[in-house]
């Protein structure tokens, strides 16, 4: 029996389809001059191995070109994590890991890293009155100021809101003061928003890190230095030390306490005279609230009126005040102790005047008490009054269609044009005592007061003065045409009781 030699293109066309189907897609099978089957396939398969390659190729780009998107995407991510999105600045927890990364290094023994912490004076108001789109264009030059004042490799950070923080690497007091003071100096220069120049200073917190300190710590202690900075003059730099600590602690203390003092009652209320000067009639009282503290005795309003600001406390402050006011004059109403023109003044802050529950709230107290709205003088500061947003607006003009009487509070400290008397929806001028404490002994400034009292007049509103020490300054003032007084001169703050002996034993001049 004789055997047919085998076809080497056979062994050619299995070992060719062997490597292709393991993957070597450049495996070619040497084509056949014959046009038999065994040509025929050997074409196919070197066909279908070109599409195979040309196909693994166009994964391969398009899984290469997938994956780069992807890398940048995630490189994009963690940026947007890191940086602030209105200021491209770094964030907080950009700065966070720079901090310790800072920290770490000084744990070897390398100088030890600064953090500059900034709050941003009167920032607020620019908001306020500016409006917010304003007020972000406000923080993205601040934010530009902030990264020309200081080297490439120290780090700027936005924390929220308008507080800003600078992160100097292995450095010392010396420069960090400086570079502190240099700050600034570049945030007092005037700001070109829009057709407006801005001022816009910074109070500036600084803490040296000590070797093995935490990143919470060395945030915490230069935040303490901050607020302590802000409780300064504007423009002010103040160097952490352990004491800042321990007064932030005590405030801590008497921010929890002033929260059980509204619950309990332990606020009380002395009301200050307010004297028609024609006749020296009590016309009215000013309420005054005093903290009765269980274990520091009577605390007067600049010992917690601040903190209460700055906790958001002031306006459930503002609410017992203003109801207690009210009831405290509806008792002397039905007593008989004052007449039905008889009227009670209270404070309210900027933050009672932008809550959106004022207007309601003095309504309900009103009709609670049944006490006229007319007998009710909310006082303003002439701050308020003037900067006011569209909020503080629509409070006002609600307050005025409850019947309320509007007054404003130390004029002449804030503005030197006051045409806005004109326009505003206020009833009453209290002018500042500044402006009368040196009445009688210089004439200009007797002239000029003289002068502002024609101005209120002729726009119809009235005018109050307020800091009345002698009988000299009453005579004046009174001769001026200056409707009503308040001051030392006439009488203190005092408890319930005594402003109702008070009115009761007034008697007309000359009898």
């Amino acid at each position: 029996m004789t055997t047919e030699p085998q076809d080497p293109r056979l062994h050619a066309l299995v070992e060719g389809i062997v490597r292709i189907a393991g993957g070597d897609l450049s495996t070619r099978i040497p084509p056949s001059m014959d046009r038999d089957d065994v040509a025929a396939v050997i074409a196919g398969i070197n066909l279908m191995a070109d599409d195979l390659q040309t196909i693994y190729q166009e994964l391969e780009e398009r899984v290469e070109s997938r994956t780069a998107m992807l890398r940048a995407a995630q490189v994009e991510l963690e940026r947007t994590a890191l940086t602030d999105p209105l200021t491209q600045l770094a964030n907080r927890t950009a700065l966070n890991a720079v901090l310790g990364h800072e920290l770490d290094e000084s744990a070897r023994g390398e100088m030890p890293p600064a953090l500059l912490l900034l709050d941003l004076d009167s920032f607020k108001g620019i908001n306020d009155s500016l409006g917010h789109s304003a007020g972000d264009d406000v923080l993205r030059l601040i934010a530009q100021r902030l990264q020309e004042a200081v080297r490439e490799n120290d780090t700027v950070a936005r924390l929220g809101g308008d507080e800003f923080a600078v992160l100097l690497p292995k450095t010392n007091l010396v420069r960090a003061r400086r570079v502190a003071n240099r700050i600034l100096k570049a945030l007092t220069e005037s700001l070109e928003v829009g057709d407006l120049r801005i001022t816009c200073g910074a109070s500036i917190g600084l803490r040296i890190a000590d070797a093995g300190q935490s990143v919470e710590d060395l945030v915490m202690e230069a935040d303490t230095a901050m607020y302590a900075a802000k409780a300064q003059p504007h423009g002010s730099i103040k160097v952490f030390e352990p004491a800042l600590l321990y007064a932030r602690r005590l405030q801590s203390v008497l921010v929890t306490e002033l929260r059980e003092a509204i619950r309990q009652d332990q606020l009380v209320l002395h009301y200050q005279p307010i004297i028609e000067l024609t006749n020296g009639r009590i016309e009215g009282v000013e309420a005054l609230v005093r903290w009765n503290h269980p274990e520091r005795g009577l605390l007067y309003p600049d010992q917690f009126i601040q903190l209460a600001e700055e906790t958001g406390m002031i306006v459930d402050l503002g609410h017992w005040v203003l109801r207690h006011a009210v009831r405290q004059l509806r008792n002397w109403q039905l007593a008989s102790q004052v007449d039905d023109s008889f009227n009670v003044r209270v404070n309210i802050s900027s933050t009672e005047l932008q809550n959106l529950e004022l207007i309601e709230h003095v309504r309900d107290i009103l009709r609670e008490t049944g006490v006229d709205a007319a007998n009710l003088i909310i006082e303003l500061t002439e701050s308020m009054a003037v900067n006011g947003g569209d909020l503080d607006q629509y409070s006002m003009t609600g307050l005025r269609r409850l019947g309320i009487q509007l007054e404003i509070d130390d004029f002449g400290t804030g503005y030197s044009s006051i045409s806005y008397l004109r326009t505003l929806p206020v009833n009453v001028v209290k002018i500042d005592r500044s402006l009368i404490s040196d009445l009688g002994g210089d004439e200009k400034d007797t002239n000029f007061v003289e002068a502002v009292l024609h101005l209120i007049h002729a726009c119809g509103l009235k005018a109050l003065a307020e800091g009345i020490e002698t009988a000299e300054q009453a005579e004046i003032l009174t001769r001026m045409g200056c409707t009503s007084g308040q001051g030392y001169y006439f009488g203190r703050p005092s408890p319930p009781d005594a402003i109702a002996a008070m009115v009761g034993n007034w008697k007309p001049r000359g009898r």
